[in-house]
């Protein structure tokens, strides 16, 4: 079952900080979060909310996100966050799927007809409530996937799959109440929520919340506020080393950051080191919980690319195109399963039984694993390409290239090839314009030929998804133009 751990820890440390509001310049302590919380439930109460109603959010990070998912956690209703990137057409569309019962906005006036200004919401005085007993297996949240693949699908994350993931962080990254961390990452991606929000307000930790990410503002907010431990995508960390308050800055209380969402640059991770900072590779997803591996800090330091090993209540396997078990340095798709997989997809059940037939939650990644039981992961399912009747995965190419000195990211997508069928372009970001024979001498040592990217582009920056992962599928339409014209 669901345990209220806000309201458990509000009367073990009420006067402990919970959170930093930045922007406000404000601390709201354990106690005054639970009862914030608290007025949020007996707000949707009055409104006719009730256990699985869903209640939707349209606002950048701020403090309502928290006291309203707490607030519907008291009645066993369903917070939905909504991505405020997304154009008004793509909204409407989630909001038409959802029927919520209540939509509440911050700032965005093209749903002022059907929302609640959360700036001029006024919650009651005290709480009046009926608290409703949540069960382990009742969705408390759905979040939106980001469509790469097609449409959106609304992750249901049940009450059991938050605590599980709470258990697995808390002990396998040793968080606890000494801990600080940033509340930076949108609060409509799985990041934003349950990398470390919810498990540092589990174990009575600090959150330094901010409306919007700022990398000269983070790299100071990280020093002075002593946070310990912090995640983030490459692109925020490229954009902190490169902030004029890098140089200066002094990270003494920092544990280890942590990154995911894409490959790190390992030029990327050297340059933190050199600031005595403990940095991992991460992996996880929506559906699964999202952390799911767990790395020491020497094995991180002597394989940087290497996610590390399941945590102790996830059961991981990497299986071929038939199904089989893969063996040692062999890539496979990466499959899930425990208490911290996902309910399923809001009112698409044949999707998700086709994703989990089995139990596992087939993720789409492939991944390999070797002789000491550490994954490294390889790159996604899906863009795999065969070149000469040889299978290439553009995660590992692009593995080696953001190894090479100057480059600090890169990408490869599949174009056809009269001769091959199917050959690599690899897209850059690097300090300096690269030959396609300069770039393939410097590979030679250490990919074989075919898989050497056959063309080759420099860019300033990449595109990115809503989410603020690269737009491959814009690459691949630029790589297929830029094939064609060449042609």
């Amino acid at each position: 079952m669901w345990v209220d751990f806000l309201h458990r820890n509000a009367q073990r440390y009420p006067n402990r900080t919970a959170l930093t509001l930045v922007e406000r310049d404000h601390d709201v302590s354990y106690a005054e979060l639970n009862t914030l919380a608290a007025r949020c439930a007996t707000w949707l109460s009055d409104r006719g909310v009730r256990a699985g109603d869903r209640v939707a959010m349209l606002a950048v990070n701020r403090l309502e996100h928290l006291t309203f998912f707490f607030g519907c956690t008291k009645l066993g209703a369903i917070f939905v966050p909504l991505n405020f990137r997304l154009a008004e057409p793509e909204l409407r569309a989630q909001l038409h799927r959802l029927e919520p019962k209540v939509f509440l906005t911050a700032g965005f006036p093209a749903f002022a007809e059907e929302s609640i200004d959360l700036d001029r919401l006024t919650l009651p005085d005290n709480a009046d409530y009926r608290p409703h007993d949540v069960d382990h297996r009742d969705t408390l949240m759905i979040l939106f996937t980001s469509g790469s693949t097609g449409e959106p699908k609304g992750v249901m994350l049940h009450a059991g799959m938050l605590l599980w993931n709470i258990f697995n962080t808390r002990t396998e990254w040793d968080l606890g109440p000494n801990d600080v961390s940033a509340a930076h990452a949108p609060f409509f991606h799985t990041g934003g929520y349950n990398v470390f929000t919810l498990p540092l307000l589990h174990a009575g930790g600090r959150l330094v919340l901010t409306e919007q990410f700022d990398a000269e503002h983070m790299v100071r907010l990280i020093e002075s506020e002593g946070m310990t431990v912090f995640f983030g995508v490459p692109t925020m960390f490229d954009m902190m080393r490169r902030s004029k308050a890098f140089d200066r800055a002094r990270f003494p209380q920092l544990r280890f950051m942590i990154s995911g969402g894409a490959p790190c640059p390992l030029t990327l991770s050297a340059a933190w080191q050199t600031k005595g900072v403990h940095f991992r590779q991460g992996f996880g997803m929506t559906e699964v919980g999202p952390n799911c591996f767990a790395i020491d800090e020497e094995t991180a330091l002597n394989h940087p690319q290497s996610v590390g090993r399941p945590m102790c209540h996830s059961q991981v396997r990497l299986i071929d195109e038939q199904g089989r078990e893969v063996g040692p340095n062999e890539p496979g798709e990466l499959c899930i399963r425990g208490p911290h997989v996902c309910a399923g997809y809001w009112r698409d059940a044949d999707t998700f039984r086709e994703t989990c037939p089995d139990g596992f939650f087939r993720t789409g990644d492939l991944a390999m694993r070797d002789e000491r039981g550490l994954f490294t992961i390889v790159g996604r399912k899906k863009d795999m390409y065969i070149s000469g009747g040889e299978n290439v995965f553009p995660g590992e190419v692009v593995r080696h290239l953001l190894a090479l000195p100057g480059v600090h990211d890169a990408q490869v997508v599949a174009v056809p090839d009269t001769r091959w069928g199917e050959v690599g372009f690899a897209f850059l970001v690097a300090d300096r314009e690269m030959t396609l024979a300069e770039l393939r001498t410097l590979l030679e040592p250490h990919l074989s030929r075919y898989k050497h990217p056959q063309h080759l582009r420099c860019l300033s920056e990449f595109p990115l998804l809503a989410n603020g992962k690269v737009d491959r599928a814009t690459l691949t339409a630029w790589a297929v133009e830029g094939v064609q014209h060449v042609g």
